[in-house]
């Protein structure tokens, strides 16, 4: 099977774009962020993402998802954000990289669980606050920036997803895969 990551800044629309693929027959997992910021609030934490043990819990739900997904049929497979995602979240919110974390990096790599491309889904230009995305678009281009620097020094290639409408941004992807 060949797994695709699909990334980028919040707000960038990697959620309608991966929506869009499993609407079209694609075997999609899930970003795991999104769901542990949800289970937190539920929980009575405000911001969860300052404790430094959110990154573990965010790569541990990331794995369990990628293994569970390793049995669905289908050849291609579609990931909502990936470990290295996460990596590049603990390098923006100033977090070290735990045992961890570390040891799923290496993971994804000798394991070659990914293919080398990933779809870099790129900014609209604005960002719309919800109560898990909590980030101005100054601080999205920040995030960008980390988030690309993470991707290429763990030797992915990112080809950019432009701006635009919806069933553009799938094509481009469409194409690029087959």
């Amino acid at each position: 099977m060949r797994r695709f990551i699909i990334t980028g800044v919040p707000g960038a629309g990697k959620t309608a774009v991966i929506r869009q693929l499993e609407f079209e027959g694609f075997s999609v997992v899930e970003e795991a962020a999104t769901d542990v910021i949800a289970s937190a609030h539920a929980r009575g934490e405000a911001e969860p993402w300052t404790d430094p043990l959110f990154i573990d819990a965010v790569a541990d739900l990331q794995r369990q998802r990628q293994i569970r997904a390793a049995h669905q049929p289908g050849d291609v497979q579609f990931h909502d954000r990936s470990v290295v995602c996460t990596a590049a979240l603990a390098v923006y919110l100033g977090h070290p990289f735990s045992p961890f974390l570390t040891s799923e990096l290496k993971r994804i790599q000798k394991e070659a669980i990914y293919e080398n491309r990933a779809f870099f889904i790129r900014n609209l230009g604005f960002i719309t606050p919800t109560e898990a995305r909590r980030i101005s678009f100054e601080e999205t281009l920040r995030f960008e920036r980390i988030h690309e620097e993470t991707y290429r020094g763990l030797g992915f290639e990112l080809m950019s997803v432009e701006p635009g409408d919806l069933l553009e941004r799938v094509s481009v992807i469409k194409a690029a895969i087959h």
